[in-house]
């Protein structure tokens, strides 16, 4: 009984009492684009305690690349990050300014972030590896199944 009450308060609690864990990879490596294979990557813990789990979905064409990362770690590498950082996802915001001053000849370079035709921003922070695509319902249902096969181990433990 007390391992059934010891899940219970982890489940309810835990999630507030540490970081939040996220995948980190590139569509570009195997088993990272969609669908997302879990079992070629770990999990990361990100450095933030009130940190988010973060995909971008950049789209040209008919061509997609999928990053997956904690927040924290993006911030400094890109400018397009949306304010509105809730649960869910939106568009990347615009940054008129981005490589005003910058006369490049290299295109490949990217400074302006124009090549892609669509980026998007998905945050989750209310559940762990929520940045692998699934809906949260399906850990929910991961979560309460784990919970009930802990209640039958400890009855069985008690008889």
């Amino acid at each position: 009984m007390e391992l059934l009450a010891f899940l219970v308060i982890f489940s309810v609690l835990g999630t507030g009492l540490c970081d939040v864990w996220c995948y980190k990879c590139v569509s570009t490596h195997p088993g990272c684009g969609e669908p997302f294979d879990w079992r070629w990557y770990w999990s990361y813990t990100c450095p933030n305690p009130d940190d988010k789990c973060v995909k971008i979905i950049e789209k040209k064409g008919v061509d997609t690349l999928i990053t997956r990362d904690c927040l924290s770690s993006i911030e400094g590498i890109r400018r397009d990050i949306p304010s509105d950082r809730y649960e869910g996802c939106r568009s990347a915001a615009t940054d008129v300014k981005l490589g005003h001053y910058v006369f490049n000849d290299i295109h490949e370079l990217n400074i302006k972030r124009n090549y892609f035709d669509n980026t998007t921003f998905c945050f989750c922070d209310f559940d762990y590896w929520c940045n692998d695509g699934r809906s949260i319902v399906g850990s929910l249902k991961i979560t309460v199944a784990a919970l009930i096969t802990a209640y039958i181990i400890s009855r069985r433990m008690v008889l």
